[in-house]
């Protein structure tokens, strides 16, 4: 029997979770998934996600793929996952890929999502940033053209978590409105830890029309590299991962 690469699709709300990568005597996203796995297949495996969401962010379209060898068609690991996790883990999809497929090293872009609710709610606001004050959405949409293309975020990740190399690609950025909500959707080859929040928290202080945080202040605290200069981070409730482009 030859090994399998499975690829799955998930979709889970993050509330309960500290994140999705594994992380010792916490509950993550990633620890569910290969307990799951594990009492399926008899064994221990190694999950690959896509992307690393954070404590309390939600996913639509996480991928992760594993390595195993197993009679159970790759189609059916989706159904006998899911029988062990709880409700708010679900794998919507499994199916092989090829030995050289990497959730993480073969992803092209991640799409996130950040939801602002424009008005109190009984039902959505663990799922969204209730923001009591009114946004200029065309003003934030001017910030949001400031950062397409190529740019060092190292002033939108927290200090800990600084990589060697911090420029992104942001391929598209843009908010829209309906009548309740506020949806800033983002598009880049990669992220950082806290970016999208801390971008949507500065955005917001912008949207009030703040004096300090005009467009040209806007784009000297992305150059800067100092994550001391962002004053709001958008709580994580209202953050998704949408999907993955491969």
């Amino acid at each position: 029997m030859s090994e399998k690469n499975i690829k799955l699709e998930i979709q889970y709300d993050g509330t309960e979770f500290a994140g999705w990568q594994y992380q010792p005597d916490e509950r993550t996203v990633q620890n569910e998934i290969e307990k799951a796995i594990a009492n399926v297949a008899g064994r221990t495996v190694k999950l690959y996600g896509a992307g690393r969401t954070d404590a309390g962010v939600h996913a639509l379209g996480q991928v992760a793929n594993f390595k195993i060898e197993h009679r159970l068609s790759p189609e059916r690991f989706s159904e006998a996952i899911n029988f062990y996790l709880p409700k708010t883990i679900y794998i919507k999809k499994s199916w092989l890929v090829p030995d050289d497929f990497n959730a993480r090293k073969s992803a092209k872009s991640r799409h996130y999502r950040y939801i602002i609710g424009l008005e109190r709610s009984a039902l959505y606001f663990k799922y969204r940033w209730e923001y009591g004050f009114h946004l200029d959405i065309n003003r934030m949409n001017r910030m949001a053209n400031i950062i397409l293309g190529w740019h060092d975020f190292s002033s939108l990740c927290t200090v800990s978590s600084l990589k060697e190399n911090n420029e992104c690609y942001i391929i598209s950025a843009e908010w829209t409105k309906d009548n309740e909500a506020l949806y800033f959707d983002i598009r880049a080859n990669r992220f950082l830890h806290s970016m999208v929040r801390s971008l949507v928290g500065l955005m917001t202080e912008g949207g009030r029309q703040k004096d300090y945080l005009t467009l040209e202040n806007f784009q000297n605290i992305i150059k800067s590299g100092d994550h001391t200069k962002i004053r709001m981070i958008a709580p994580a409730k209202g953050l998704y991962l949408v999907d993955i482009e491969y």
